[in-house]
């Protein structure tokens, strides 16, 4: 799910990020070649704050400055997860059973999108109920990329 860079970048991260008490949930290498921008999606148990957000951009940059993963110039974004959480690991989905998400993969029987309901993981793979009423087992190796579709409810209270 990672690239080769974005993998490289995860690993050095990583240490500093435990020791922060931050997971790094992922991280994404996007843009134009000469100028790319790394995006680090990080998370607290708590959520993440402003102030989350601030501190952990001073070290991060401070360890991706030591990489120079890319000559020249390049942008660095520091986000919560959002809305649509990205899932990477195993235990991101078994975290997230019962939320629904939509998960992009190498084709599997002629099909390449999976949307539906985590039923967690077993064996190295991820269960999915789909909206068909059936259930899938996609391994690991084979989702490209993944997240979980956000719900805002919008009904307003009453008022008094």
């Amino acid at each position: 799910m990672l690239t080769p860079m974005e993998a490289k970048l995860l690993k050095a991260l990583e240490p500093k990020a435990k020791e922060s008490g931050i997971e790094i949930v992922t991280i994404e290498i996007t843009g134009a070649k000469k100028a790319p921008t790394i995006r680090v999606y990080v998370d607290t148990p708590g959520g993440v704050s402003f102030d989350t957000l601030c501190a952990s951009q001073v070290w991060i940059n401070e360890v991706v400055d030591r990489i120079d993963p890319f000559p020249g110039a390049y942008m660095m974004e520091v986000s919560s997860p959002g809305i649509d959480r990205p899932l990477r690991t195993l235990e991101h989905f078994a975290r997230f059973a019962g939320e629904d998400a939509v998960l992009k993969t190498v084709p599997i029987n002629g099909r390449s999108r999976f949307t539906g309901v985590l039923g967690g993981v077993e064996d190295g793979s991820v269960l999915v109920n789909l909206e068909d009423g059936t259930q899938v087992s996609i391994p690991l190796d084979a989702i490209k990329r993944a997240h979980t579709v956000g719900k805002v409810d919008f009904k307003k209270s009453e008022r008094n």
